[in-house]
C-alpha cells in the first residue's frame, strides 16, 4: 500500500460530512463513511441527484418532475425534466461587497470586483447584448485572455439564453475557425492583445484572419487589454467595450427561465487528429456537477478564494468559474506561470491568500525541475488544498508539494475532461492522500476499469469507463444531427457505457491510479501498458528535462520508443540509457524496456498542457497531423519526421 502524506484534522467540519448528516436526516439512512455514500449515490442515483438539488441551494423558478427518466440510457437520460432555471442567476445570487474576481497578469498590479460590482457589469452587457439584437440559442464567442471581462461576457450570454463557447488567444487563425466556424456565431468578443513571458501580443492580424473566414458574425466587440494598440487596423466594423455598453442607460437583469438541459457552454476536443468535436453542455448539467464537486469535493465556501491555472481555451476555466455559484472569491492570473521568476505564481497565492491553488502536473513538474521551494520563501498559511490535473500526477510530485511546498496540505491530484466539462476521479476532504493516488471516485460516478473482456477487477489495469448516467454529460455535438458522433465517441466500445479512453486502477481503498491515455496504450507483445508508467519512472532522472513515450509498429508487432529532452548541459551517453533502461526494468517489467531511446529538443503539448503522443505516433509511421492549431508548440512535430534511427 502506498504512504500516506496527509490526513484530514477535522473531518465532521467538512462539506462532505455536513452532506452525509444531511442525507441520514432526509432519506433515512445511517451512512458513516463516503464509502458507503458513494455506493448509495450509484445505486440511488435519482435520490442522490435530488439531494445535490436541495442540499446545494440551487435557485429554480419551477421544480422538476422527475429527476432522470432512466439512469441506464447512455446517451439520451432526460434530467430533471419540467424544471426551470438559468446558469448565470445561479452564479450572481450573492450581490454584496464580497470579493467575487481578483485578476492578476504580468505587469499589472491586482484588479478586483465584488459581487455586487460583477451583478452590475452584467447587468450593464447583457442590456447591450439585447438591445443589438441577441436572442436565445444564439451564440457569442470569446477570444479572450482570462480576464475578468471574459466571465462577466459569459454570464451575460447565459443570462439571456445565448450559447457561450470561447478559445484563448494563443490559438492560431486554423485553430480558432476550426471551431468557430462549425457553430456559426452572432458576436465576437475579444481583446486586442495580450501580454505573455514579459512581451505583448497584438492579435490584430490574428482577428482580421478570423473575420475574413467567419461570415456569421455580425457584431464584434474589443476589449482593449493592451493601451497602443488601434482598432483601425481591424478590417471588419467593430467597436470598443465601453462604447458597445451604455452604462447610463441600461434594462434591469432579467435571467431567462430556461429547460435543465437547454445549451450553456461549446467546448471542443484538442483536435490534434481531426476536425475538433464540438461538445454542447447544458447548463443544469453542468451547473448541479460542478456544484457536487466544488462543494463537497474540494469543500469551497465563502471564505475561500479558490485559483486555477488556465486559459479561456480549458475547461478548467468553465469549473473555476461555477466557485462564483459558492460565494468564494476566484483568482483568475493571465500570463506565463514563471514570469518573471519561477516563484510567480506561489508568490501570488502568497499576496491573495489563496486557499484552494489549482495547477496542473506539468506545472509542479516544472516547479520541482527549477528547485522551487515555496516552503521556504512564501508564507503559504492559508492554503489548505492544492488541485492538479492535465495529466498524471507522478509519485515525485507527491513528495515535492509535501517537501518542498507544504507539508499540510490536501492534494487532490483529479481528472475528467472536456467531454463532460468535471471530473470522474477527485479529491476528498475526509479522506487521507495517498502517495501517487487520486482519492477518490466522484459522487454519483460510477466509475470502474475494464479489462478486456469488460470485467471489473480491483487492483487491475483496466478502460475507465462509467457504468450510469450523470447529469453533465453533453447533451449532443454540434452538426450531429443523427447523434453518429456522439456514439461512436463514447459507446461505440461498450453498448449503453460511457467509455472515456484513459488507463486507469482502482484499489482496494478506492484509490484511484491513471497511467494515461488507452489510445495511447502502448502494447509491445499483446502486452497493455500505460504510458505513464514508463513516464513515473523517466521523470525521476535529473538529466531528463521532459520525455515521449510512443509505440513504432515494427514487423508483427509494436516497439516502445523513448525520447528524451535533456536537461541543460546533459548527454545522452550509453551510461544514461543503461541506466534509464535497468530503472525501467526493476520498476516496471522487462516488457517496458524501450527498443530505443533517443535525443529530441523539444515535446509536443496541447495549449492545455497534454503531450501528444497520438500525432508524434502518426509522424514517425510517415503520416501527416493536419491540425496542428491546436498546439502550443506545433513546430516541435517536425523534429520527429524522417528520424534515420526509427528505420533499424
Amino acid at each position: 500500500m502506498s504512504k500516506i502524506l496527509w490526513k484530514p484534522q477535522s473531518v465532521r467540519s467538512t462539506n462532505m460530512h455536513q452532506f452525509i448528516d444531511y442525507v441520514n436526516n432526509s432519506k433515512g439512512t445511517s451512512f458513516i463513511s463516503y464509502d458507503e455514500l458513494y455506493e448509495w449515490s450509484i445505486n440511488n442515483a435519482g435520490d442522490f441527484w435530488s439531494a445535490i438539488w436541495s442540499f446545494s441551494d440551487l435557485i429554480y423558478s419551477k421544480n422538476y418532475i422527475e429527476v432522470v427518466d432512466d439512469i441506464k440510457k447512455m446517451p439520451g437520460a432526460k434530467w430533471f425534466d419540467g424544471s426551470r432555471l438559468n446558469f448565470s442567476e445561479n452564479l450572481l445570487r450573492y450581490k454584496d461587497d464580497q470579493t467575487a474576481i481578483q485578476f492578476k497578469g504580468e505587469n499589472l498590479s491586482v484588479r478586483s470586483l465584488t459581487y455586487k460590482e460583477l451583478y452590475q457589469e452584467v447587468e450593464v452587457l447583457a442590456s447591450s447584448f439585447k438591445n443589438n439584437g441577441l436572442k436565445k440559442g444564439d451564440r457569442v464567442v470569446g477570444f479572450l485572455p482570462n480576464i475578468p471581462e471574459t466571465i462577466i461576457a459569459m454570464l451575460a450570454t447565459a443570462s439571456i439564453g445565448a450559447i457561450w463557447s470561447s478559445c484563448s488567444p494563443d490559438f492560431g487563425i486554423k485553430g480558432v475557425l476550426d471551431r468557430f466556424k462549425q457553430i456559426k456565431p452572432k458576436l465576437l468578443i475579444s481583446a486586442n492583445g495580450y501580454h505573455y513571458n514579459g512581451k505583448v501580443f497584438d492579435l490584430t492580424n490574428k482577428l482580421n484572419g478570423i473575420l475574413d473566414d467567419l461570415p456569421s458574425i455580425e457584431q464584434v466587440v474589443i476589449v482593449p487589454f493592451i493601451d497602443d494598440i488601434s482598432k483601425a487596423s481591424i478590417k471588419k466594423e467593430t467597436c470598443y467595450y465601453d462604447d458597445f455598453i451604455d452604462r447610463k442607460d441600461f434594462d434591469s437583469l432579467v435571467f431567462e427561465q430556461l429547460p435543465f438541459d437547454h445549451p450553456l457552454y461549446i467546448m471542443y476536443s484538442s483536435g490534434t487528429t481531426g476536425l475538433p468535436k464540438s461538445i454542447v453542455h447544458s447548463a443544469g448539467g453542468t451547473l448541479i456537477q460542478h456544484l457536487k464537486e466544488l462543494m463537497l469535493h474540494v469543500d469551497l465556501d465563502r471564505k475561500d478564494s479558490i485559483f486555477y491555472f488556465t486559459t479561456c481555451g480549458w475547461m478548467m476555466w468553465n469549473w473555476l468559474v461555477s466557485s462564483l455559484a459558492v460565494g468564494s472569491t476566484i483568482v483568475l492570473y493571465d500570463g506565463s506561470p514563471f514570469y518573471p521568476n519561477s516563484s510567480s505564481l506561489w508568490k501570488l497565492a502568497e499576496d491573495l491568500n489563496i486557499t484552494v491553488f489549482g495547477t496542473s502536473a506539468k506545472f509542479i513538474a516544472a516547479c520541482q525541475e527549477a528547485e522551487v521551494k515555496p516552503k521556504q520563501n512564501q508564507n503559504l498559511n492559508k492554503m489548505r488544498a492544492i488541485l492538479s490535473t492535465g495529466s498524471p500526477l507522478v509519485e515525485e510530485s507527491y513528495d515535492y508539494i509535501y517537501n518542498d511546498v507544504k507539508n499540510d496540505v490536501m492534494l487532490s491530484s483529479i481528472s475528467g475532461g472536456t467531454d463532460l466539462i468535471s471530473c470522474f476521479v477527485l479529491g476528498n476532504p475526509m479522506l487521507p492522500v495517498y502517495r501517487g493516488e487520486l482519492q477518490c471516485r466522484g459522487l454519483g460516478m460510477a466509475v470502474e476499469s475494464y479489462d478486456i473482456n469488460g470485467k471489473f477487477h480491483f487492483n487491475q489495469k483496466g478502460e475507465l469507463v462509467c457504468k450510469i448516467a450523470f447529469p453533465s454529460m453533453p447533451i449532443y455535438f454540434w452538426n450531429d444531427e443523427n447523434g453518429e458522433k456522439y456514439y461512436q465517441a463514447y459507446f461505440s466500445t461498450y453498448p449503453n457505457i460511457w467509455h472515456h479512453g484513459d488507463y486507469i486502477l482502482i484499489n482496494n481503498h478506492g484509490g484511484i491510479i491513471i497511467y494515461g491515455r488507452s489510445d495511447a496504450t502502448l502494447n509491445p507483445g499483446g502486452v497493455r501498458i500505460g504510458t505513464a508508467e514508463i513516464y513515473r519512472v523517466v521523470d525521476n532522472f535529473s538529466e531528463v528535462s521532459d520525455s515521449l513515450v510512443v509505440g513504432q509498429e515494427w514487423g508483427e508487432d509494436e516497439r516502445i520508443i523513448l525520447f528524451i529532452k535533456l536537461a541543460p548541459n546533459k548527454t545522452l551517453s550509453d551510461e544514461l540509457i543503461n541506466k534509464i533502461n535497468s530503472t525501467i526494468k526493476k520498476s516496471c517489467s522487462p516488457r517496458h524496456v524501450p527498443a530505443k531511446i533517443l535525443m529530441i529538443d523539444d515535446i509536443p503539448y496541447t495549449i492545455s498542457g497534454k503531450k501528444v503522443e497520438i500525432a508524434v505516433k502518426k509522424i514517425i509511421k510517415g503520416e501527416n497531423v493536419k491540425n496542428k492549431d491546436a498546439l502550443a508548440n506545433p513546430q516541435s512535430l517536425e523534429l520527429y519526421r524522417d528520424i534515420k534511427e526509427l528505420q533499424e
